[in-house]
C-alpha cells in the first residue's frame, strides 16, 4: 500500500472471494475509482485453505468477464451430472430418486468444482493488475459514517477515509455489529465436515448427494492431483456432537465411518486432507445497508450447504453491488449514499430470503428418519425425475441463470 494514501473511493473489509470479486469488478469497470481491500488475516494465510467450492455457470461467466477464469480453468473440474438418493447408512442399496445432467448449454457445465485457494489466487492476481490496494494482517476495528465520507479505523492506529465501506468479513461480521444491523439466526444442531479424499477409480465428473437421517452427505468431483490421484471433496452434515467426535477420531476410524457413507463404487478411499467441522445454521441480516456501508457475502447471509449455493449467493452480491456502484458513479451520484445503496438492498434481499427459506425447508425435510415424511419426499423426488421441464428449471436456477441477474453473471460488462 502507498503509505501516503489515506483516501479511497471504496474500502472492502475482507479478502475472501466475495470481497476480492467486488474490488476487481469495480476496479475493472471504473478505473477512476480507487479501491482498497483490508483483511485481518496474515499474508498468505489463504493458501492454507484446502476446501473446494461449487462455482455455478453464471459465476463462471462473471469470472471470465473479469479476466480470472483463465487462471482457474486448468485446475477446475466440471460437474457433468448429479444424482440424489434418500436412504439410511445401513441400507444395502441406495436407490436413485433424481438425476440431473450437467450442462445448461452445449459445452457449458452447470457448475465446476474449484479449490478455494485457486479462486483466491486468481482474484488476487487480477486485483493487483488493476491497481487495487491490498492491506493484509490489519483488521478494521471501527468506523464512523459522515455526510460525505466514512472514517475507517485500522487495528494499527491508522485511519482511512472512504466514500463506501463494504463489509465482507464473514458470518460473524464485527462490522455488521458495529453498524447496528441485527440478524435472524438459528442453529440446526448440525456441523459440516469437510475433507478431500482420494479413490481408486475416476469419478467421471459425477456429483452425488445422499440424504441420510443425520443430514446430507455430498460427494463432489475434483480435478485429479498432479500425480494423477483421483479426488473428490466431501461435505458431510452430522449432529454437532457426532461431528466433533468424528473429526477427533483416529484416521483409520474416520475412514471406516466415511466408507459406510461413501460406499465402494470408486474403489478404496483414503483421506487426503485433515477433516474439519464447523457449526451449521441460518443467519440473515435484517438490513444490508446503512449510509456509506454495505454488507456482502456471509456477512449478509449464512445458509446451510445442502444446496451448495453459499459461495454463489455471495458472488451474486458482488455482481449486484459492483453494478450499482459503477452505474451510480457514471451518473455522478454519491456511491455511498443511502439512496444508491438501497437499490442494492432491494435487488439482493428477495433472492437471499428465498434461498435461506429454501435451504431451511430442505434441511428440515431431509435431515430426519420419520417414515411418512420419507415416503412423501421420495414420491416428490420421483415426480420431479419424470418432469424434464421442471428439472431444467431447477438446473438453471442452481446455475444462477436468470434474466434479472446482474450483467456480470450474464457474461456482460457493467
Amino acid at each position: 500500500m502507498d503509505e501516503r494514501r489515506e483516501c479511497f473511493d471504496v474500502i472492502v473489509a475482507g479478502a475472501g472471494y466475495v470481497g476480492l470479486t467486488i474490488a476487481v469488478a469495480i476496479a475493472q469497470a471504473r478505473p477512476s475509482l480507487s479501491v482498497a481491500v483490508v483483511d485481518a488475516a496474515p499474508e498468505d494465510a489463504w493458501r492454507n485453505d484446502g476446501r473446494a467450492s461449487a462455482i455455478a455457470a453464471a459465476a463462471v461467466r462473471m469470472l471470465e468477464r473479469l479476466g480470472c477464469w483463465q487462471g482457474i480453468a486448468p485446475k477446475a473440474q466440471a460437474i457433468t451430472d448429479m444424482v440424489i438418493t434418500d436412504s439410511r447408512t445401513t441400507d444395502p442399496v441406495r436407490p436413485v430418486f433424481l438425476t440431473f445432467e450437467g450442462e445448461v448449454a452445449p459445452g457449458e457445465a452447470f457448475a465446476h468444482m474449484v479449490f478455494n485457494r485457486d479462486l483466491n489466487a486468481a482474484l488476487r492476481a487480477r486485483a493487483g493488475a488493476l491497481g487495487v490496494d491490498l492491506i493484509e494482517g490489519i483488521g478494521v476495528c471501527g468506523f464512523e459514517a459522515g455526510a460525505r465520507d466514512a472514517t475507517v479505523h485500522l487495528a494499527d492506529g491508522v485511519s482511512l477515509r472512504t466514500r463506501l465501506l463494504v463489509a465482507a468479513d464473514g458470518v460473524r461480521s464485527r462490522l455488521r455489529d458495529m453498524a447496528g444491523i441485527g440478524t435472524v439466526h438459528w442453529d440446526y444442531g448440525q456441523s459440516g465436515i469437510v475433507c478431500t479424499v482420494g479413490h481408486e477409480r475416476p469419478h467421471g465428473g459425477r456429483a452425488e448427494e445422499h440424504f441420510l437421517p443425520a443430514g446430507p452427505f455430498a460427494i463432489l468431483p475434483l480435478a485429479p492431483a498432479e500425480d494423477g490421484t483421483n479426488r473428490s471433496s466431501i461435505v458431510w452434515s452430522e449432529k454437532t456432537e457426532d461431528a466433533g467426535r468424528l473429526v477427533a477420531e483416529d484416521e483409520i476410524v474416520f475412514e471406516a465411518e466415511l466408507e459406510t457413507r461413501f460406499g465402494l463404487k470408486l474403489g478404496e478411499i483414503r483421506v487426503l486432507s485433515k477433516p474439519r467441522a464447523w457449526p451449521l445454521g441460518l443467519t440473515l441480516a435484517r438490513d444490508f445497508v446503512r449510509p456509506r456501508f454495505a454488507l456482502a457475502g456471509d456477512a449478509a447471509h449464512g445458509i446451510h450447504p445442502i444446496a451448495g449455493q453459499g459461495l454463489n449467493l455471495g458472488l451474486r452480491d458482488a455482481a449486484a453491488l459492483a453494478e450499482v456502484v459503477v452505474e451510480a458513479d457514471r451518473l455522478g451520484r454519491d456511491i455511498g449514499g443511502l439512496d444508491v445503496l438501497e437499490r442494492y438492498q432491494e435487488w439482493r434481499r428477495f433472492d437471499t430470503l428465498r434461498m435461506g427459506v429454501t435451504t431451511d425447508v430442505l434441511t428440515r425435510l431431509f435431515s430426519n428418519d420419520f417414515a411418512p415424511l420419507r415416503a412423501a419426499r421420495d414420491l416428490g423426488l420421483g415426480l420431479v425425475e419424470r418432469m424434464p421441464r421442471v428439472k431444467d428449471f431447477f438446473i438453471r436456477q442452481a446455475a444462477g441463470l436468470s434474466q434479472r441477474a446482474p450483467r456480470l453473471l450474464r457474461g456482460e460488462a457493467i
